[in-house]
């Protein structure tokens, strides 16, 4: 399929799409990062040259945001993306001025290379693809390296599948399935917000291997043990509140939980395409041992992680988007609207949240030259604290995303990493 049959198109905006363009803000810009440490200071020109090589096989990131009487889409551009250096906190937001500003940005730093995603484009697993083609075409334009194996790159010579611009919510929904059940309150941060706009990193490095054996010794997965150790984390913080400060709140601890679709569904999809469980504890009942913890979890996403259970979810909000009265409703109403409701909604059913993409490889080529791989999740207001990981060459990335500047939650998390003899390096932004 040819550039050319991708121009001009328009792309709706998937339902996880409309809802992060309806609620986005200064606070909660729903940006989020993907970050490459390279052995060498970044040359601006290659990478520019690289990204201009690539974007025209990623015809639906080449768009810009258009509003309708009733709803948001995307429109394709001839804007040509520009390499930025940075020169401000990560993940702000991105402001979509029509025909002008595309839903995500390249910037560098020094010897890091940042791409940045609008959430209303793309969710990781798309946001990866291009990532590491990106990086795959800047060693072929900086160094001429053309790897043998591209893994998850996109190669750029290829057609266009439709498939992959597919809203494959409505693809795989089915029917007449019933809703999953609501959402309850949970305790939340009372941490003091940062000045809007502002977000801090911090990143906590080790060594995946001894985690990994501690999660086979549980029987559980890596993702399962980490869930254990932030609830475990959040547990402790909660315990040495005083009396009075732990009845001001609900002590149901929950931590959000996205699931990648696509290792359920057969979608090869660029955009949108997850939903998440939310595994909780309640402090009501007691204090929770570390085992119990985990074999909450197991039991959780044993009932819930099937096709079954997350169509539930998938079909909830197809049925929403569908609704007829939200379809009649103008989209300045929608816009005022949505944010309410997510703020009454959206997260009041989790204290934080936890997403792990896995390992992440790039070519053996271009192995020598990329010394680190990290991801970022978008700011939030309510949710002040987020944590994502990845793995690359054996280490594992822990990595918070901050709206406040309090450290207490991540210090008792990293303590319980070292107290299991596991060493961490700890890497932030704060000035």
């Amino acid at each position: 399929m040819e550039e050319k049959n991708h121009r001009n198109k328009f792309y709706s905006l998937d339902n996880a799409g409309f809802l992060y363009t309806s609620i986005a803000s200064s606070r909660m810009s729903t940006v989020y990062r993907m970050t490459v440490g390279l052995a060498e200071a970044v040359d601006k020109a290659a990478l520019q040259q690289a990204l201009e090589q690539i974007i025209h096989r990623f015809p639906y990131f080449q768009v810009t945001l258009k509003r309708g009487l009733f709803w948001y889409y995307y429109e394709h551009t001839e804007v040509i993306p520009q390499v930025e250096e940075e020169a401000y906190y990560p993940c702000k937001t991105m402001r979509q001025r029509q025909g002008k500003t595309l839903p995500f940005r390249v910037l560098y730093y020094k010897s890091y290379i940042h791409v940045e995603f609008n959430h209303s484009l793309c969710d990781g697993g798309g946001g990866l693809v291009f990532f590491q083609t990106l990086l795959v075409e800047y060693f072929k334009v900086k160094k001429g390296i053309v790897p043998k194996d591209l893994g998850n790159a996109m190669d750029i010579h290829s057609d266009v599948d439709p498939k992959e611009f597919e809203d494959s919510f409505k693809v795989y929904h089915k029917e007449k399935v019933p809703p999953p059940p609501g959402d309850r309150k949970v305790y939340h941060f009372p941490f003091e917000l940062l000045d809007k706009g502002e977000y801090l990193l911090l990143t906590g490095i080790v060594p995946v291997a001894p985690l990994l054996a501690l999660a086979k010794q549980n029987k559980c997965s890596l993702t399962q043990y980490l869930l254990a150790l932030y609830m475990e984390s959040i547990q402790e913080y909660i315990q040495g509140l005083p009396m009075s400060e732990k009845k001001k709140r609900h002590q149901r601890i929950a931590i959000n939980v996205p699931v990648d679709l696509r290792k359920m569904f057969p979608s090869i999809t660029m955009r949108n395409f997850f939903i998440s469980l939310n595994p909780e504890i309640d402090l009501a009942l007691g204090y929770y041992t570390r085992e119990e913890i985990i074999e909450q979890i197991k039991s959780y996403m044993g009932l819930y992680m099937n096709p079954k259970y997350i169509n539930r979810y998938i079909s909830r909000n197809v049925r929403n988007e569908q609704f007829i009265f939200l379809r009649i409703i103008p989209l300045w109403v929608k816009k005022l609207l949505m944010p309410i409701i997510y703020n009454r909604y959206g997260e009041r059913g989790y204290t934080s949240g936890l997403s792990n993409l896995g390992v992440i490889t790039v070519p053996e080529e271009i192995k020598p030259f990329v010394k680190s791989i990290q991801v970022f999740p978008a700011p939030s207001a309510e949710s002040r604290l987020k944590l994502v990981t990845v793995s690359y060459d054996g280490k594992l990335s822990l990595s918070f995303g901050k709206t406040s500047g309090v450290t207490v939650i991540e210090k008792i998390f990293f303590r319980k990493i070292r107290q299991l003899g596991i060493p961490v390096k700890i890497e932030t932004n704060k000035r």
